[in-house]
Formats: C-alpha cells, sequence, structure tokens
C-alpha cells in the first residue's frame, strides 16, 4: 500500500516528467523559459517532500510504543508499520550493593551493564512478518557477557483468532518473559518466581498458534523442544533452558496461556507447560530418566487511577527425582550434594501508584512508590530420602521508587530484604537506568 508522502512525492515526479519533456526537445525561448522556472519550482517541492519523508522514517515515532501479540512495546513495533524494516530495542544498567555486611558467601556489590538489546524486523506485506530480539549481556563476552538470540520468530497474519508462528519462541508463561522491557516492571530485578520456577528469559525452537477473539481474550499455544533436565537444580528450573542452540529435541513440550481482559483495567490469565526433560541422555555413565516436568501459573493484574497492582502464583512438578539425584551426584561430596525436588512453588503480589500526576497534573513524568512481597520454595516437596535445603524457603520484600521522566526512560531505587529460612536476612539496595525504543 503506497503511503501518503510517497504518494505526493510520485504526483510531484510525474508533474517534473511531464514538463520535462517538451523543455529538452524544444530550444530556448520565453515560453521555455517560463517552463524551466516552473520546472524549478516543482523541483523544489520535490526536495521538501523527499526531506520531510526521510525524516519521517528517521524520527522517533510520535504515537506511545504500545504491546501487540503478547511481547514488550518495543518489540511490538514492526506488528504496527504498513511494510518494510522495523527498529527498536532496551537497555539496562545496574548497581547491586549488599548492607550491614549481610551479603551471602561468594556475593559481592556489582555495577554492570546488564544487557543492551537491538529488536529488527521486517514486515514483507499484510501477513508475513520477521521478528527477532538480539542481546549483548553483561558487556560483552571477555568477562561473563554473551551475545545471544532473545527471540526470532516468521510469523503468518491470518486473522485475529488464528495466526502461525514458528521459530525461536518466548515461552508464554507469567508475566516477565515475553514482556520484559524495563520499563514495563517496577524493580531493579525481575522476581525470584520468574526466574526459578518460570526461568525467565525462557526460549524454544518451537512451532504454534496464537491469536485474540473479540476484544477481550487472547491465546498462544506453541510446541516446543523440551528443556534439558541435566541442568535442573535445588535452585530450579533455570538451568534447563536450552535457549535455541543446537537445542535436544528427543524429548518435545506443550505450552499454552490464556488472558481475558475481565473487566475496566482488570485481566486475568494463566498458562501451562508439560513435556519431558530427559532428552534421552547419560549422565555419570547412567541413562537420565524421563523427568516429565509440568509447570502452571496464573496471574491477574489490574491498572488503573494511575495505580497498578499484579499478583502470580506458580508451581512446578518434576517426576523422577529419586533416581536423578542419585545420577547426579555420583562422586560428589556429601558437602557438594544438591537434590532436586518433585515441587516447586512461588509467587507474589506487588502494587504500586503514580504520585506525579498529583504534583503536577498536565506531566508526562511518572513516580511510582511501589511494594512487592514474594514467596519462593524451590524445595518444597522431595523424594523419599532426600531432605530439602531449606535455606531455599525464603520469603522476599522489595520496596522501592520507579520515576519515568518521560515514557520510554526509566530510574529505579529499591531495597530488597530476603529472609531465608534459618538463616540471617540478606539485605540488598539496588540502582537502575533503563529505556526502550
Amino acid at each position: 500500500m503506497m503511503t501518503r508522502s510517497t504518494a505526493r512525492i510520485g504526483l510531484v515526479v510525474f508533474a517534473v516528467m511531464a514538463l520535462a519533456g517538451p523543455t529538452v526537445a524544444r530550444g530556448g525561448d520565453a515560453t521555455n523559459d517560463a517552463k524551466i522556472e516552473k520546472l524549478e519550482e516543482q523541483l523544489a517541492v520535490l526536495a521538501e517532500e523527499i526531506d520531510k519523508l526521510r525524516k519521517e522514517e528517521a524520527v522517533p515515532e510520535k504515537k506511545p510504543l504500545v504491546s501487540e501479540w503478547g511481547l514488550g512495546p518495543a518489540a511490538s513495533k514492526v506488528y504496527q508499520k504498513e511494510r518494510g524494516v522495523s527498529i527498536g530495542g532496551y537497555g539496562e544498567i545496574a548497581f547491586r550493593g549488599f548492607l550491614d555486611d549481610s551479603a551471602p558467601d561468594g556475593k559481592n556489590n556489582v555495577f554492570d551493564a546488564v544487557r543492551a538489546v537491538l529488536y529488527a524486523g521486517y514486515k514483507f506485506n499484510d501477513n508475513w512478518v520477521v521478528n527477532g530480539e538480539f542481546e549483548f549481556e553483561h558487556a560483552g563476552t571477555g568477562g561473563g557477557g554473551s551475545v545471544s538470540v532473545e527471540f526470532l520468530t516468521l510469523d503468518f497474519l491470518w486473522k485475529d483468532p488464528l495466526n502461525l508462528r514458528g521459530g525461536l519462541l518466548l515461552i508464554p508463561m507469567g508475566f516477565i518473559n515475553e514482556m520484559h522491557e524495563p520499563t514495563t516492571f517496577y524493580s531493579v530485578q525481575r522476581p525470584e518466581t520468574e526466574r526459578r520456577i518460570i526461568p525467565s528469559t525462557w526460549r524454544e525452537n518451537g512451532v504454534g498458534i496464537f491469536g485474540r477473539w473479540g476484544d477481550r481474550v487472547t491465546y498462544r499455544a506453541y510446541a516446543v523442544n523440551g528443556l534439558d533436565g541435566t541442568g535442573f537444580d535445588e535452585t530450579g528450573l533455570r538451568g534447563g533452558r536450552q535457549k535455541g542452540s543446537e537445542a535436544l529435541a528427543n524429548d518435545w513440550a506443550g505450552v499454552g496461556r490464556i488472558d481475558i481482559d475481565v473487566w475496566r483495567g482488570i485481566e486475568f490469565g494463566g498458562s501451562v507447560y508439560a513435556g519431558n526433560s530427559g532428552q534421552s541422555q547419560s549422565l555419570n555413565g547412567l541413562e537420565v530418566p524421563d523427568l516429565f516436568t509440568t509447570i502452571w501459573e496464573v496471574h491477574t493484574q489490574w491498572e488503573g487511577y494511575g495505580a497498578k497492582i499484579r499478583a502470580l502464583y506458580s508451581e512446578a512438578y518434576v517426576t523422577d527425582t529419586a533416581a536423578f539425584n542419585v545420577i547426579k551426584n555420583v562422586g560428589v561430596p556429601p558437602a557438594d550434594q544438591d537434590f532436586l525436588a518433585e515441587t516447586m512453588r512461588g509467587g507474589y503480589v506487588e502494587a504500586g501508584y503514580d504520585i506525579m500526576p498529583l504534583m503536577l497534573p498536565e506531566t508526562r513524568m511518572s513516580l511510582s512508590p511501589f511494594l512487592r512481597y514474594e514467596y519462593i520454595n524451590t524445595q518444597a516437596e522431595m523424594a523419599a530420602g532426600f531432605d530439602p535445603n531449606e535455606a531455599l524457603v525464603r520469603d522476599i520484600i522489595t520496596a522501592g521508587l520507579n520515576y519515568k521522566p518521560i515514557p520510554q526512560v526509566v530510574v529505579k531505587l529499591d531495597y530488597e530484604n530476603t529472609m531465608p529460612k534459618g538463616e540471617d536476612d540478606i539485605h540488598v539496595i539496588q540502582f537502575g537506568l533503563g529505556y526502550v525504543f
């Protein structure tokens, strides 16, 4: 489809060509001089239109960024274009400091360029869209950082109720895994439940469908390669992510999600993941069992009148953990052994309120004090004969400020008190800067 600017330029070019033909064919006379003068005027208009079009392509969007198909606002830009290339991105830098000598063994104060991300997409036509996220973590590979593809998808947009997607897919679970841009959540760090039980950022290779029913219901359903269970440990499932890199696909899994816009800013949803994680492997010379893994979560959110309230609860179950724990710990000294649980659970409630409109009613800035309470237990239920590590039963309270001078930039400051069962509290203060475009 031709854009308005392109159409204007086309008309000008047509007029210029109409004038230029006779001008070249005839000799210099008064009539021709007038036509040349007219031609120069048309060329000036053409130059102005081209310059305007160039600026429209280069200057940031005047419209606010909005989420589409479950992705973050910046990741959704390609879906809102008529055609062509879309570029976006986000970044985070964060400081973490321990208070009162409460740092656990091996932990230090850290100031980290956490990530710099570029989104690149291309809309071929009304149906075909490619979209990708390319991440540089911790300022480079030399100091323990990495360069990775967070997602890379090819979509066939058919109709709102049914569309197709394939590639390296973000697993559609929880609040954070798909929508993890720093302007979309209050705290400097992501909640532990959405790191250990829902192992954000979590992506696997697969195919599936997604869509929207009416104005209130959205869904996604994918078939993906299963997790690699040899990476599971007492802290959760995070080590089992395959991240799309020559992923083992001896075992597959399915994941589905549905969200409902209930009423006036109230959203409710849930998701389920299920599949084997053994991947037909051996560990310490012994065959890894199936490790059938099930994760489910429910979440709700209300946003309005300057307030935002979120709540999420998740559980994970893994079969064959007794056999796996024996195999995994062959030759490991007792003091260094860790045992995978049969059941893990966690959840949080978070609330924030934007106080800036109370002080400056017409401002675009926001200043939101927030408070989050989280409970996580990655050792909730153990196989017979294995004792839980009770230090992994944790209550976490996070309180802080989230300031946005403009909607695309965020400054964060928070205090986090982690209370491990039977151990001393861990007190952390954190500062972060983030942006999207």
